[in-house]
């Protein structure tokens, strides 16, 4: 093969990738515009006049703005909440590692491969018990302890990217555990700080599995919205599709804006 082929093969081939990878949301984005007649039509229909008929719909029958406000707090919340909590565990880790370190780091990450559904019983019975079932508290306890380990994580590596000196020099002069921390390494890492904060936010958001199965009516996010138009008669496409963009585009735009700290976050320690 010629090696001057060889970009524009690499080129062809993103662009095959990307393409395959946005249809399903193009797809999505013109079935929201459509009647439900329009949406189940064989074979589909490629032009069409749009209509935001689907759009009212669903926001009169389902409260729109009810369950974005559910996903924004749980989220938020969750994100804010774990920061605190991984913060200092990874400082901790980073600066101060004890033997078995390496070990609790690995276990952590472990414990996001055990699949949701071996937790829902123990954690549906707990949150019963303690009357947090159908409450946002729930959902934000739930989704910070999943997010946690790769918080740690994440965070761990970006202090562990800290040049030492300065962390030498810090100590010479006087400062305690908690100046260390606060004014030298958050500082420092706040980049990497920020890149956690938006990945977290961004899984928060996109949970279901936990909202669908922990909240009902008071507490539903929009992963409950969209669960909603699936009824015994069949799936209501065009008003599904409305809610699904409808649940997805500030998420989407939010991760359009602040692509370069998420992939600066995912990046972290890759290059030494």
């Amino acid at each position: 093969m010629n090696p001057r082929s060889l970009p524009w093969l690499r080129t062809v081939c993103a662009w095959c990738a990307a393409l395959l990878l946005f249809f399903p949301l193009l797809w999505l984005g013109l079935t929201a515009f459509k009647t439900e007649m329009q949406a189940i039509a064989v074979p589909p229909q490629w032009v069409f006049t749009p209509t935001f008929d689907t759009f009212a719909e669903v926001n009169a029958r389902s409260d729109y703005l009810r369950h974005a406000r559910n996903s924004l707090v749980s989220s938020v919340a969750s994100t804010l909440l774990g920061l605190l909590l991984a913060a200092p565990a990874a400082y901790a880790m980073a600066f101060h590692p004890a033997r078995h370190t390496r070990g609790i780091l690995m276990w952590m990450l472990s414990t996001k491969m055990m699949p949701a559904l071996g937790a829902l019983l123990p954690v549906y019975v707990l949150a019963q018990a303690t009357g947090l079932l159908d409450s946002l508290w729930s959902l934000v306890i739930v989704f910070t302890l999943s997010n946690l380990p790769i918080m740690v994580w994440m965070l761990y590596t970006a202090f562990r990217d800290v040049p030492r000196e300065i962390i030498e020099a810090s100590r010479l002069d006087g400062a305690s555990v908690w100046g260390e921390f606060r004014h030298v390494v958050l500082p420092l890492t706040k980049g990497g700080i920020a890149s956690t904060a938006l990945l977290c936010l961004v899984l928060a958001w996109n949970e279901s599995f936990w909202s669908l199965n922990l909240t009902s009516a008071n507490a539903a996010t929009l992963a409950g919205l969209i669960a909603s138009y699936a009824s015994p008669e069949g799936l209501f496409w065009a008003k599904l599709s409305a809610a699904s963009l409808m649940a997805i585009a500030p998420i989407v735009a939010f991760g359009w804006f602040s692509q370069r700290q998420l992939v600066q976050g995912l990046t972290f320690g890759a290059v030494k």
